[in-house]
C-alpha cells in the first residue's frame, strides 16, 4: 500500500469517527482538522457515502450522520488476535521510528475494543513471544495458533516429537513461550523430561490440545531467561 493510500485510510476513518462523536462536521472544519483542501474533504465524504456510510448533508450547515447509525464494534477470535501479536512483534523489528510508532498506537486501538479475556491473553501472548527475521520466510509450521491458544489458555498439549535423528517420542507438555529466529522454537515445561525444553516446530509431526489445565508458571519470559542461561 502507498503512503497516500495509507494515509487517506487514516483519513477516512478519523472523519467516520469524527461523524460519530460530533452532531454535526463542516467541510472546512475537517481540512483544517487533517491539513487538506475542502476539495479533498468532499471526496473523502463521497468515498464514504459510495462505502454504504449514510451521510446526511445539511445545507451551509455540514455533514451529519444518519439518526441511529453505528459503526458495528470489531470483533476479533482469539485466534485472530493472537495473530495481530505476531504481527506487531515483526513490525518493532522494523527500523523506522515513525512506522513503528503508527503501527504500535494502531494496535492499541484493535486492542482497545477485545473482548476482556482475549485481551488479557493477547497482553500474555505478547510478553511470551520474541520475534527475529526468518531471513529465508519458509512456512516451516502449522502448528503455531494451536500452540498459542495453549500457552494462553494454560492447556496441556500432547505433541509427537521428532529429534535431530528423526527420533520420535510423546511428549506431554506445558506450553510457556515463543520464539522466532530462523525456526519457531517453544518453550515447554515437559513432563517426560521434567524440567524445560526447546522444541522447534518443524519437528512437531502431531500436536493435541488437551481439555487439561496446568498450573501457570509465574514468571515472566525474561525471568526465565535469567534463570535457566
Amino acid at each position: 500500500m502507498q503512503d497516500n493510500d495509507t494515509k487517506r485510510l487514516s483519513r477516512l476513518t478519523a472523519i467516520l469517527t469524527q461523524l460519530q462523536t460530533k452532531r454535526l462536521l463542516t467541510a472546512t472544519a475537517l481540512a483544517d482538522k487533517f491539513a487538506v483542501s475542502i476539495r479533498t474533504i468532499y471526496r473523502d465524504i463521497r468515498a464514504l457515502e459510495q462505502a454504504g456510510v449514510p451521510i446526511l448533508t445539511e445545507e451551509g450547515k455540514g455533514y451529519t450522520l444518519m439518526e441511529g447509525y453505528r459503526v458495528p464494534p470489531v470483533m476479533f477470535t482469539e485466534a485472530q488476535a493472537n495473530a495481530l501479536i505476531i504481527a506487531e512483534q515483526l513490525v518493532l523489528k522494523n527500523k523506522d521510528t515513525s512506522f513503528i510508532k503508527d503501527y504500535t498506537e494502531a494496535v492499541d486501538k484493535i486492542k482497545s475494543v477485545l473482548n476482556y479475556s482475549i485481551k488479557v491473553k493477547a497482553d500474555l501472548l505478547s510478553e511470551r513471544t520474541r520475534f527475529d527475521q526468518n531471513i529465508n520466510r519458509e512456512r516451516n509450521s502449522n502448528n503455531l495458533s494451536d500452540l498459542q491458544f495453549a500457552l494462553t489458555n494454560y492447556c496441556l498439549t500432547k505433541i509427537e516429537y521428532a529429534n535431530e535423528q528423526n527420533q520420535t517420542s510423546t511428549r506431554h507438555i506445558e506450553p510457556f513461550a515463543l520464539l522466532s529466529t530462523e525456526n519457531w522454537l517453544l518453550i515447554a515445561y515437559c513432563r517426560l523430561r521434567q524440567e524445560f525444553r526447546y522444541f522447534r516446530l518443524d519437528r512437531i509431526k502431531k500436536l493435541e490440545v488437551l481439555p487439561d489445565k496446568f498450573e501457570p508458571h509465574g514468571m515472566t519470559l525474561q525471568e526465565f531467561f535469567d534463570k535457566y542461561h
